[in-house]
């Protein structure tokens, strides 16, 4: 079984999340993929950053949406790190990337760019929200798609399938086992989030899942070993 490790929002647990530097450390620690955020600027550039305003991760504060990308520029990421766009990000590292759009709005400028780079191959797209999986999946024909969900029953199976999504990506907190069985039924992949500590990893493992979002590196070098 192919396991995938993916560094979630790069290596966050030692580097500023969402950053180049952190994109660049998850690529040189072998990690299989990268996993990152994407939000629409006031200016409609897309912008790699989690939350829907900058404070938590910035020296500024203010929603996203009503900054200019120029705006968004000015700011602090963490160790002198800017806010990057996607376009950098794809520039900066080879890895196969999971995005994930808050919405529908940014699921269609997120088509724009991979139609235009053809990352068909490269980037799957994923989401909390059932329409933005859908939206993304019908504006770029063949793009691979994940379902997220971090409370939930055997009942993200069916809006996954709905959605046209592939993989479901779940909070291992409440991942079970009849969860597992009723996505492997529907041919789903599973991926668990978020996967920092041995015994998570031993869970993850023993369920057989496809793979694992952490925010250590280590987990990469652990996971080849534990079953």
């Amino acid at each position: 079984m192919n396991f995938l490790t993916i560094g979630h929002r790069g290596v966050m647990g030692v580097e500023p999340e969402n950053t180049l530097r952190s994109f660049v450390a998850a690529q040189e620690a072998g990690l299989d993929a990268i996993e990152l955020d994407l939000h629409l600027s006031k200016d409609g550039a897309l912008v790699v950053m989690h939350d829907t305003d900058v404070d938590r991760t910035t020296d500024g504060s203010g929603p996203i949406a009503e900054k200019t990308l120029a705006e968004l520029r000015t700011l602090d990421a963490g160790r002198g790190e800017r806010v990057p766009v996607f376009e950098e990000v794809l520039d900066a590292v080879r890895a196969p990337l999971q995005a994930e759009i808050k919405d529908v709005q940014a699921a269609r400028a997120l088509a724009e760019i991979m139609r235009r780079r053809d990352l068909t191959g490269r980037v799957e797209v994923s989401s909390f929200h059932d329409e933005a999986v859908a939206e993304i999946g019908r504006l770029v024909p063949g793009v691979r798609t994940a379902l997220i969900a971090g409370r939930y029953g055997t009942d993200v199976v069916e809006r996954a399938v709905g959605a046209g999504a592939a993989t479901v990506c779940l909070n291992i907190r409440r991942l079970t086992l009849e969860v597992v069985e009723h996505a492997r039924g529907a041919g789903l992949r599973i991926i668990g989030w978020v996967v920092n500590t041995q015994e998570h990893l031993r869970l993850v493992r023993a369920l057989e899942l496809d793979g694992a979002t952490t925010d250590h590196p280590e987990i990469k070098r652990t996971g080849r070993f534990t079953a």
